[in-house]
């Protein structure tokens, strides 16, 4: 009688052990998605990804050590958000850029930029002061070596380790996206006009932050994407 009682009771229990294994392994698979398109979003923010190369599912894939149905989604994700275009199933290419699509993308970084700065301003502590230095300091060796995708990874952390400090995440995913849609071209003007020529504004928002003023630092962001904005639209329409 007892063993027989027990039977419900047992079969329950494998069917909730199964039920947790099955949650585990799918859990892994929205996170893998998401790390994938974090990876790529990234690869283009810093211009890792340019422009008139065609994207291949299947390539990026092999790659990364993954199957195609993330970087599939991923891309989907990205052509939502305007950084690429899916042509077909085997043609996707980065969104080409346009001068009205550039004046557009740098108004929209000088509203949101200086303030998001501004706001991180209270919480920036001197650890993390000297943390923007060293990056800064990696930022000048490479333009000095000329390595433009060091300089552009360097140039991303700068502004974002500044960003990321005000607390609003919804407004750096923003900054984020304005970057994502820019940040193939940079890479290919970089490519072609090196960075010997970049203005370097970041140390005089170093000064701002080190005095604590607000409005010096919302003037150094605002200045450093203008003089990097205008070298870029010298380089990229002065041929056309």
């Amino acid at each position: 009688m007892s063993n027989a009682s027990n039977v419900p009771k047992a079969s329950a229990q494998i069917r909730s052990a199964s039920r947790v294994v099955d949650e585990l392994e799918a859990a892994p698979e929205p996170v893998l998605h998401a790390s994938i398109y974090e990876e790529l979003r990234r690869r283009m923010i810093t211009g890792k990804i340019v422009p008139g190369v065609s994207l291949s599912t299947r390539g990026l894939a092999l790659e990364m050590g993954v199957s195609q149905m993330p970087v599939r989604d991923a891309l989907s994700r990205l052509a939502a958000e305007g950084a690429v275009q899916i042509r077909s199933k085997r043609k996707i290419e980065v969104s080409a850029m346009t001068a009205e699509r550039f004046a557009d993308l740098l108004d929209c970084r000088l509203l949101l930029e200086p303030e998001a700065a501004v706001q991180a301003l209270p919480n920036i502590t001197s650890a993390q002061l000297k943390h923007l230095r060293d990056i800064d300091a990696a930022l000048d060796l490479a333009m000095e070596n000329g390595d433009v995708l060091g300089y552009m990874e360097a140039n991303f952390r700068f502004h974002f380790a500044i960003y990321r400090e005000n607390n609003r995440p919804t407004l750096n995913r923003l900054i984020e996206a304005l970057w994502l849609q820019f940040g193939p071209f940079m890479r290919t003007v970089y490519g072609r006009y090196g960075t010997a020529n970049v203005v370097d504004q970041h140390r005089v928002a170093l000064a701002a932050i080190q005095a604590n003023d607000a409005n010096a630092l919302r003037e150094a962001i605002a200045s450093d994407i203008r003089d990097g904005m205008g070298l870029i639209v010298a380089g990229a329409w002065a041929e056309r």
